[in-house]
């Protein structure tokens, strides 16, 4: 492989995974919290009366509802980018 191909195929793969994190995100109720990258910063002020914020920073907000199609109202408050948060992906759950 040249490095034409993987600088072609990288942006490809992450621009993959992405979307695939985002229909997650949008289709499912599954993760038991969201990451909302790059804020604005009215953002904390549209959220859902049962939001939870778990984590904030200037370049995300970690946020947690029971509420289904949370995503959904996340970007309805403003979010530019949600993504899906411990989820344990192709992973079995531990035994407990």
């Amino acid at each position: 492989m040249t490095i034409r191909s993987i600088l072609i195929a990288l942006p490809l793969l992450v621009l993959g995974w992405l979307s695939t994190l985002v229909v997650v995100a949008l289709l499912t109720d599954e993760a038991p919290a969201y990451v909302v990258v790059l804020p604005q910063d009215r953002l904390l002020d549209g959220l859902p009366g049962d939001t939870a914020v778990l984590a904030a920073s200037r370049f995300s907000v970690t946020v947690a509802s029971d509420r289904p199609g949370f995503a959904k109202a996340l970007y309805s408050s403003g979010a530019r980018l949600v993504l899906p948060a411990g989820l344990p992906g192709c992973l079995p759950l531990p035994k407990v």
